[in-house]
């Protein structure tokens, strides 16, 4: 998965892709169905990279109290409480909105989908069978994307992965390609590797938090809790960090190479140790603090915690 990902470059906004023939979109309107951190981000994405116009963006939600709703708005996105007045008025649909409630938008929406539209599904664990399966009481052939991606699409530095389902065309998927590309890094998998980059995807904003730090102007918690779905992945992910220590480990090795580090400077202005007696230092204090080597003829036997699956000690 990552030797795929990685070999791939993301097509910009702009100018037209000279291999695909892909342009601006010019005629085309985006919804979202939810209007919370993911469609701010990917509205907020689409706009600083030119590729949409504010107005040709709709979200909507039950809820119009929202933080994101009010910074949607100020944006200049369309608004509205119906999700059927966003299908109306879209031709890409995002479902930006919880695993959970899929089934239960599909129902709402399904009479309004057109053959014009592409259904493009946000939602974690979400497969396209199913939704292709919910909007054919409606719709033939309904076409049908599934996609993960990751928030700093906000500043353009998102990671998106996604797979066609069975009605979608080949310019159909490149034309989601036109636009998650323009705000980050994004190629096609196949579905059943979705999952398994879900938790890399997941894991991807720790690559754009240093730009998003900076652009954004929130505290690093807040852009924290901006990923963080309640009962999500990405949450139980943390989660399972936290149980295991991680945010101490990361304090404590970074006080002990600061304090380290301090010991090395104060050598140097003490005895005028050159830089590089200060490395051959560090390196022999690494031999001294390393376990013995086994003797000659025999491997080192791995701690059980690094042992291979199936080795025994």
């Amino acid at each position: 998965i990552l030797a795929h990902l990685v070999l791939q470059l993301p097509c910009r906004a702009g100018a037209s892709c000279e291999g695909c023939g892909r342009g601006p979109l010019d005629t085309m309107s985006v919804g979202f169905i939810g209007a919370g951190q993911l469609a701010f981000a990917l509205a907020k994405g689409f706009t600083a990279a030119g590729i949409l116009a504010a107005h040709k963006i709709m979200a909507s939600s039950p809820d119009m109290d929202l933080a994101t709703v009010s910074a949607l708005r100020k944006m200049g996105v369309n608004l509205t409480p119906h999700n059927k007045e966003t299908v109306q008025h879209s031709d890409v649909l995002f479902l930006a909105v919880k695993p959970h409630i899929i089934p239960f938008i599909l129902d709402e929406i399904g009479a309004d989908i057109e053959d014009r539209h592409i259904v493009v599904s946000c939602a974690a664990g979400v497969t396209i069978s199913s939704i292709e399966k919910k909007l054919m009481a409606f719709q033939p052939a309904p076409k049908v994307i599934r996609c993960m991606t990751n928030t700093p699409v906000v500043v353009r530095e998102g990671a998106t992965v996604y797979a066609t389902g069975t009605h979608a065309q080949v310019e159909d998927g490149r034309l989601l390609e036109q636009l998650m590309g323009s705000v980050g890094f994004c190629t096609e998998v196949e579905e059943d590797l979705i999952d398994a980059v879900t938790g890399l995807s997941g894991s991807g904003p720790a690559y754009g938090a240093a730009k998003m730090l900076l652009d954004s102007e929130q505290h690093p918690g807040q852009l924290k809790d901006n990923v963080c779905s309640p009962g999500g992945a990405t949450i139980h992910a943390l989660h399972v960090l936290e149980s295991g220590g991680f945010r101490s480990l990361l304090i404590k090795a970074v006080e002990a190479s600061c304090i380290r580090t301090r010991e090395l400077q104060s050598m140097a202005d003490q005895e005028k140790v050159s830089p590089a007696a200060i490395k051959k230092t560090v390196l022999d204090k690494v031999k001294l603090d390393s376990p013995p080597e086994a003797p000659s003829g025999h491997s080192k036997l791995l701690p059980r915690s690094l042992a291979p699956a199936g080795k025994k000690d």
